[in-house]
């Protein structure tokens, strides 16, 4: 529950501090006195957003701190899941800084807006007036449901399977789409592959076609080279090797008597073979040198076959026309195997749509299962509340698709009147109605779920007389279970609370302030007479107030 609440350079707030008690706080003030203040600045604990407007001081930070006693609500975890030290008494601490940063604290430890928010609303529900406008809300409704049936974990299942069936749809859909639109390309890719392939294409294929066209081309050139070489070193006038052999000959002869002649001349002999080689290797290739007029415009087809091909891939080598053949293969191995996947995938799918189908009507029973309690208990309350003839139904209707929250679509259906069929609670319902509407479904939160602090902003709206004072004693009854903060106008009201606070104005050194305190006794009579008859007490108010605090 909420111990105490500091505040300090918030809006008209300087510094207030206030010490809640358990059991129905009673909170009362006149209009724009600051109590919607007081709720903007215990807000900023809860996680909403400010700017610093906030600030009433611009040269000094606004900070607020709430004092809670957490001990009853097994928020152990929750610390634990988000590295939070916990304690008993844990404090939330909320600074704006002049240059308009926002820092938040749990137990001293920084946190986002998110974790305090998250922490927030384990520890205090806020209803307005502004709330009794999702009375209409078809997914308040279904979280209404949801925490009387308890199917919260229920609900977590289904959702973890809904999260797993919509990916699967989606990569289904989305493989579906690449296999219709790859499948058009599917001739492209075939007509391609097939080209490349029909021209049988080897790596170095290109350099090799290249240097043998050179010699074709220039074969007349090369054999009579070849020729002049041949004549030069063996011929009928001049024979290089005959006079080698015969040079060899004659140092043969002196080295008999000369060894420097016996070296040379063996020397000699090493050049004679060599050059007979040469000479024998150059004839070779004289024979196959040939001038080929058909060879040539083959090897020149080939080329420009290859040459085609780069410039259409804009490649600019064999090996990468290679490496694209590959691909096209690849591709079209892609898209001839998209039907197995997409088979494999439907499969996939089907078995989880059957698992989540099973999970939602487990989740949809055990929502229809509450339906009487919800429409029994609300009208219980009403009737206490002098809508006796009252109508509460909870239309229920299957949806055709899974929705993150299930396959339910329900509907708080309502009539005041007897002679009046229930219709949707926004098109039916006064506000006086709405507001006892409201306490009758906080009626059923409380009881289904721990809530440590409900502050209820003026639910008495539309409310007055002996209705206002059925609706106070519910209020009290309701305090009996949970800590209750309760900002009303009504007197009657007012009158059930365990302690009561007022907020007020006042001026100092010409600036207008807001603050709140603890009224004792007689200044509790003093302001409940004022709630009844004005500014101006009369004996006749003063016991009013009197038999409205002992009643």
């Amino acid at each position: 529950m909420l111990i105490k609440l500091t505040i300090s350079n918030y809006a008209l707030i300087h510094e207030l501090s206030v010490e809640f008690q358990r059991g129905l706080n009673t909170v009362t003030g006149e209009t724009g006195a600051g109590k919607s203040i007081i709720l903007g600045a215990l807000g900023l604990i809860l996680g909403n957003r400010a700017d610093l407007s906030v600030l009433k001081n611009r040269s000094e930070k606004c900070i607020v701190e709430g004092h809670f006693d957490i001990k009853q609500y097994n928020l152990r975890d929750f610390f634990q899941k988000n590295d939070l030290d916990y304690d008993d008494l844990t404090i939330f601490r909320r600074e704006i800084t002049p240059s308009g940063k926002s820092r938040s604290f749990i137990n001293d430890t920084p946190v986002t807006l998110k974790i305090m928010g998250k922490a927030g609303l384990k520890l205090i529900d806020i209803h307005s007036q502004h709330q009794n406008l999702e009375l209409s809300n078809q997914k308040f409704q279904l979280d209404l449901v949801d925490t009387v049936a308890s199917s919260g974990k229920l609900l977590d299942e289904y959702r973890e399977l809904y999260k797993e069936f919509v990916s699967l749809n989606k990569v289904l859909s989305e493989l579906r789409e690449r296999a219709e639109k790859e499948s058009s390309d599917l001739d492209y890719f075939q007509f391609q592959y097939d080209q490349l392939t029909d021209a049988a294409l080897q790596e170095t294929e290109q350099e090799e076609l290249e240097s043998e066209l050179e010699k074709l081309t220039h074969a007349e050139e090369i054999k009579s080279s070849f020729t002049d070489v041949l004549n030069l070193l063996d011929n009928e006038d001049f024979s290089v090797i005959r006079n080698l052999r015969e040079c060899f000959k004659n140092l043969v002869n002196t080295g008999k008597y000369i060894d420097d002649a016996r070296n040379l001349a063996e020397r000699l002999q090493v050049c004679q073979i060599e050059l007979k080689d040469i000479f024998d290797e150059l004839e070779g290739l004289a024979e196959k040198t040939e001038y080929d007029p058909a060879r040539i415009e083959f090897v020149n087809d080939r080329l420009n076959l290859i040459y085609s091909l780069e410039q259409k891939h804009h490649v600019a080598s064999l090996r990468e026309l290679i490496i694209l053949k590959d691909s096209f293969m690849e591709k079209i191995d892609q898209v001839t195997g998209y039907d197995d996947k997409i088979n494999e995938l439907k499969e996939s799918l089907d078995t989880t749509r059957n698992r989540l189908q099973d999970k939602a009507d487990e989740l949809s029973n055990q929502r229809k299962s509450v339906f009487a309690t919800i429409e029994e208990s609300v009208k219980a309350v009403l009737r206490q509340l002098g809508i006796s003839k009252s109508k509460f139904i909870i239309r229920h209707e299957p949806l055709p698709e899974f929705s993150p929250a299930g396959k339910d679509s329900v509907e708080f259906l309502f009539s005041a009147n007897p002679d009046v069929l229930p219709a949707e609670i926004s098109k039916i319902a006064s506000g006086g109605e709405m507001s006892r509407l409201m306490l009758a479904i906080k009626n059923l939160l409380r009881t289904s779920k721990a809530l440590p602090t409900i502050i209820f902003d003026e639910i008495d709206s539309g409310v007055s007389g002996e209705i206002a004072l059925k609706m106070g004693n519910i209020l009290k009854e309701f305090s009996s279970s949970a800590q209750i903060i309760n900002i009303t106008h009504l007197p009657q009201i007012a009158a059930r609370g365990d302690a009561h606070f007022k907020v007020y104005k006042f001026e100092r050194e010409g600036n207008t302030y807001t603050s709140v305190r603890l009224l004792n006794q007689s200044e509790r009579v003093e302001e409940l007479a004022k709630m009844v008859g004005g500014e101006i007490l009369t004996d006749s108010t003063i016991e009013t107030a009197k038999e409205l605090l002992n009643n």
